[in-house]
């Protein structure tokens, strides 16, 4: 005798209104944020070659597209500076006339309270070895030094009028020392998104071209080994405790499992950083006509929302708001 189910999910999967009706996921343009890079002197915008679509801003090019995250509903924007010149120390990060913290100043004048603006918070795209941080004389990072200037670099931000400050260098206790600075500046409403579980990834590679990295060396000492979850875990509750606002894990496609677990584990927004590496396997693939581009990033999103974040930072976030509505 033959069987037939009596239980038949694909009911729900009929038509599109039935998979939209019962649809457990979906991202929204007001959950993505958009990195940008803007370049010191720049006249124009520059290209960065392992990742299509994407380039360093001028000052001028870096309003224009912040209008447009504006247009499109984007929760905001996360600003990435490159100076002209480099130390060792960084010095350009806390120069209140340095490049990050003027665009941080020209986007907030632009598009006032009509979106969110964050700013990375670390050494590296400001120093001539590469690294998150300062180096002690054995050419190590020196934790504490470095945050003494995490400190100065929050300070120097909220005075350039940031929404949030984005701590992404991974040194023990920076989220802790940057409240209080901030705190005891009275920039008492400014936020911190931490980059709480952030590893050291193969994926960040088209983003060191986007900063014109200097790094020496790798970060295998102060970001997290891609083996460990329950590590991922414990920096978060450590970032919230120390008054984390927002914290983040980054990469998102790689960590969906880390991701999910922060999630259980904290009682804040969290938030994920679709990196380039991710972002550049997409573009190529869909280059050579092996995927559907639209389709992949839409499923990617959606894959990273329903592992548990409430925030995508991603380089499609203007295209992926367009596809979205």
């Amino acid at each position: 005798m033959s069987y037939y189910p009596e239980i038949r999910p694909r009911r729900l999967r009929r038509t599109p209104a039935l998979r939209r009706l019962v649809a457990e996921s979906g991202v929204a343009p007001r959950q993505l944020v958009l990195p940008l890079f803007v370049r010191e002197g720049a006249t124009e915008p520059t290209p960065i070659s392992s990742m299509p679509g994407v380039v360093q801003h001028t000052r001028e090019t870096l309003k224009k597209t912040a209008n447009e995250a504006v247009a499109a509903g984007l929760g905001g924007v996360m600003l990435f500076g490159i100076p002209q010149s480099k130390d060792a120390v960084g010095s350009g990060a806390v120069d209140p006339h340095g490049i990050l913290n003027l665009a941080i100043t020209d986007v907030v004048a632009e598009v006032g309270d009509e979106l969110t603006v964050m700013s990375d918070l670390c050494l590296d795209e400001f120093t001539d070895h590469g690294h998150c941080g300062v180096l002690d004389a054995e050419g190590n990072v020196d934790n504490d030094r470095t945050l003494d200037v995490y400190a100065a670099m929050a300070i120097a931000q909220a005075a350039a009028g940031v929404d949030l400050v984005a701590p992404s260098g991974m040194m023990d206790g920076q989220v802790r020392m940057i409240r209080s600075a901030l705190d005891a500046e009275e920039h008492t409403d400014i936020g911190i998104l931490a980059y709480s579980a952030k590893y050291a990834s193969a994926f960040f590679g088209p983003f060191r071209e986007a900063v014109d990295s200097s790094l020496q060396g790798d970060r295998r000492t102060y970001q997290q080994d891609p083996a460990n979850r329950l590590e991922g875990v414990r920096e978060a509750k450590l970032d919230v405790a120390e008054g984390a606002d927002i914290v983040l894990v980054k990469p998102a496609l790689g960590y969906l499992d880390v991701l999910a677990a922060v999630k259980d584990a904290v009682e804040v927004p969290v938030a994920a950083y679709n990196v380039s590496g991710e972002y550049s396997m997409i573009e190529a693939a869909a280059a050579k006509g092996w995927i559907d581009r639209e389709a992949a990033i839409l499923e990617s999103l959606t894959s990273i929302h329903r592992a548990g974040a409430d925030i995508v930072l991603t380089y499609w976030a203007l295209e992926a708001a367009g596809l979205l509505t």
